[in-house]
C-alpha cells in the first residue's frame, strides 16, 4: 500500500484519508478511509454508483467512524483515481461484470486484513454490486444495504423446457415499442451502452461540470416534478411515465436531454449538499477519465452476454441482514416496475426495513446524509443485536 500527490488533493473531512491499494486483482484502487487510527476495529464496505466517486460517501464516513468503524469506499473499477482497468470501448469489457466486481471487493477487504465486514452498502449501480457481494459470499460480507436501486434475484435459468423448445434470447421488444410511441422515446441504459454516449456527455457541449451540474439536479428531491410512485408494467406506456433521464426522448443525448433542466444560477448559489466547490472535483475526475469506465457497467448487463453467468445463482436469495434506503423523491425506486417488491417478498429472506427518506432524490447520501447516517448507524445497532 502507498500514497501519491502526483494528483490535487482531494476535498475531504480531516477525520477521512485517502489512500491506493495495489494488486487489487488487477487493480491499483483508490480508497477513502475513516476511523482508520484505531486497529481492530469492524469493517464497513461502501460502494458508489453512476456517475459519482467515493467521494460520494464523505458526509456519512465519519459518523460511521465516530460509532466505532473502519470505513472503507473505493473508486469502483472504472471510476476515479483507480487504475488497471481498460478505458476502451472496444476493451475488455467482461471484467466489468457482476462476479468480476464482487472479486474487486472482496480482494479490497481481504487486503486490509479481514477475513468478514460487518456490511456492505451500495448505491445506485453500487447497490447491485453489494446485493451480489451478500448473495455470493455471505461468510464475508455478513449485512447487506442496498440504496436507490432494489434488488429482485438472479436472473432465471430457462425451467421446464425439456419437452419443448428454448425460447431464444431475442431483443426486447420494448425498444421498438417505445421508439413507437407518438412521443418516440429510448431506454437510458441501452442508450449508456452505445459507442456515442461516452462522448456525448465528455464533450457535452455545456461542458463536463455544467453536465453534472443539471444531471444531479434533474435526479435530486430540488427538482420538484420528481414525485415516483409504481409503475404497473413493464410496457412503453408506463416506462414513458418516467422523468426523461431514464426514458430519453429518441432523439436526444444524455446531455442534451438534462440541459433542458439546468437550475438557475440562484438554485445552484442555494445548493447547500452540492456546492460548487464539491462538484468541482466530480467534473475534474470526469473531465480527466470520461465516463466509459461507468458505461462498462451497463454495457454488461444490456448486452446478455453474461446472464448465464449469474444463471449459476438462479433461485438463490440474499439471506444475511438487509435493508433498502433511498429517496423519497427516487424514480429509481420504481423504474423497474416489480423488483422493489420482489426484493421484500422473494429477494431477501432477512429484510428489516425499507426507508423512503423524504427531501432526498437518487443522491440520498449527499442530499439527506444525517438521516441516512442515522438509518445505518440503527441498522448496524440491530444486525449486532
Amino acid at each position: 500500500m502507498n500514497t501519491t500527490t502526483s494528483l490535487p488533493e482531494i476535498p475531504l473531512p480531516a477525520t477521512i484519508r485517502s489512500r491506493y491499494v495495489d494488486g487489487i486483482n488487477g487493480l491499483r484502487m483508490h480508497v477513502l478511509e475513516a476511523g482508520f487510527e484505531t486497529r481492530g476495529r469492524p469493517c464497513l464496505l461502501l460502494l458508489h454508483g453512476f456517475p459519482e466517486l467515493a467521494y460520494s460517501w464523505r458526509k456519512v464516513m465519519p459518523v460511521l467512524a465516530e460509532v466505532g468503524y473502519h470505513v472503507i469506499a473505493p473508486d469502483q473499477r472504472g471510476y476515479g483515481r483507480t487504475t488497471g482497468w481498460d478505458p476502451d470501448y472496444d476493451g475488455d469489457l467482461a471484467s466489468f461484470r457482476l462476479p468480476n466486481l464482487v472479486r474487486d471487493a472482496l480482494g479490497l477487504v481481504s487486503a486490509f486484513g479481514y477475513k468478514s465486514v460487518d456490511a456492505v452498502v451500495g448505491h445506485d449501480f453500487g447497490s447491485s454490486v453489494a446485493a451480489w457481494c451478500a448473495l455470493i459470499r455471505p461468510d464475508v460480507f455478513r449485512s447487506v444495504v442496498m440504496m436507490s436501486a432494489p434488488f429482485g434475484g438472479p436472473p432465471s435459468l430457462p425451467f421446464n423446457t425439456v419437452d419443448g423448445p428454448v425460447e431464444s434470447a431475442a431483443e426486447d421488444p420494448i425498444h421498438r415499442d417505445l421508439a413507437a410511441l407518438p412521443r418516440p422515446r429510448k431506454h437510458y441504459q441501452w442508450y449508456y451502452s452505445t459507442r456515442a454516449a461516452n462522448n456525448d456527455m465528455h464533450r457535452a457541449p455545456q461542458g463536463v461540470h455544467d453536465f453534472l451540474r443539471a444531471y444531479y439536479h434533474h435526479k435530486s428531491a430540488d427538482w420538484k416534478a420528481n414525485q415516483p410512485y409504481p409503475l404497473k408494467s413493464w410496457t412503453a406506456a408506463e416506462l414513458a411515465k418516467l422523468p426523461t433521464y431514464y426514458v430519453m426522448d429518441l432523439a436526444k443525448d444524455m446531455a442534451a436531454t438534462v440541459a433542458e433542466e439546468m437550475p438557475s444560477a440562484a438554485e445552484i448559489a442555494a445548493n447547500k449538499w452540492l456546492p460548487d466547490s464539491e462538484l468541482a472535483f466530480y467534473s475534474a475526475e470526469y473531465e480527466r477519465n470520461g465516463f466509459q469506465g461507468g458505461l462498462q457497467w451497463y454495457r454488461c448487463g444490456t448486452s446478455g452476454a453474461f446472464t448465464a453467468e449469474l444463471q449459476l445463482w438462479s433461485g438463490r436469495t440474499i439471506d444475511v441482514r438487509s435493508a433498502f434506503i433511498s429517496g423519497k423523491q427516487d424514480w429509481g425506486t420504481y423504474q423497474r416496475p416489480g423488483v422493489y417488491e420482489a426484493m421484500q417478498s422473494k429477494a431477501c429472506t432477512d429484510m428489516i426495513g425499507c426507508h423512503l427518506v423524504d427531501g432526498a432524490g437518487h443522491w440520498v447520501q449527499q442530499e439527506q446524509p444525517n438521516q441516512v447516517s442515522w438509518l445505518l448507524v440503527q441498522f448496524l445497532r440491530g444486525a449486532k443485536a
